[in-house]
């Protein structure tokens, strides 16, 4: 299990509703996301991070969503080149925090990558091959991980934005999934969760405690048979524009 000290955060700002989103969900409240960002930042304090937490960049409506400019390893910061190009100009100012903690590499274009599509079981990646990950770009990183000791696999991504859109590690090889991608886990303890809870799938375990979206009930009771205390966090606002759990911070 990795130990997080520090979360890498920005707030949303005014530009906010402005964002990509493919949800049928409404135009979101920005006021009410600032309420819930703030829950979400207490939630990581909670679980014993320090917190770097950037004014909002209104030339990026999605920046709030930080995961998606980097992979953290031990050792390297992997930046990435997000696939929608309205989203390219977040990376620099993620790089110019990693670099006061990590030494720096990044994907290169023609290849794309987001966060959002790496997922993490100890020393293996899970890289998902979605709409914003393109071939080149898992190529690149797996190349890259490979440098540091680290396996890689490609997963394909059909039904969500994301692969952590729809499973997430919470540790000891246990995952909770959506029905998509609850086969690719054969060795591990799948929670697979049906389409009216899916957007539980994407929780985090951090230092123990799991933060996850409220609201979901037959998910959080399966989630607590796993024994991590839960720090359930509203998150209806984000989900409105595509984002989770993990998408708000780059933890390291």
């Amino acid at each position: 299990m990795n130990t997080y000290t520090k979360a890498i955060l920005r707030k949303p700002g005014k530009t906010f509703a402005a964002g990509i989103t493919t949800t049928n969900l409404g135009k979101p409240d920005l006021e009410k996301a600032l309420k819930q960002h703030y829950s979400y930042c207490e939630a990581l304090q909670q679980c014993g991070l320090k917190l770097i937490v950037l004014e909002a960049d209104e030339r990026y409506p999605d920046g709030c969503f930080v995961e998606d400019a980097a992979i953290v390893t031990e050792t390297l910061a992997i930046l990435t080149n997000p696939g929608d190009p309205s989203r390219r100009g977040e990376v620099e100012a993620i790089r110019e925090v990693l670099a006061q903690y990590k030494e720096i590499a990044a994907i290169k274009a023609p290849g794309t990558v987001d966060g959002g599509d790496i997922l993490r079981v100890q020393d293996h990646f899970y890289i998902g091959r979605s709409k914003r990950t393109n071939a080149a770009g898992a190529k690149q990183l797996s190349l890259l991980l490979s440098k540091c000791k680290y396996n890689s696999t490609e997963i394909p991504v059909n039904s969500v934005l994301h692969l952590k859109t729809g499973v997430t590690h919470l540790g000891n090889n246990n995952f909770v999934s959506i029905v998509e991608f609850s086969k690719n886990f054969p060795s591990g303890q799948v929670i697979c969760l049906d389409d009216k809870e899916a957007y539980a799938a994407n929780c985090i375990l951090i230092n123990g405690k799991v933060l996850m979206p409220a609201g979901y009930p037959t998910a959080k009771q399966q989630i607590a048979k796993l024994g991590h205390p839960i720090i359930e966090v509203e998150m209806s606002e984000f989900q409105k524009m595509d984002g989770g759990l993990t998408c708000l911070s780059l933890l390291f």
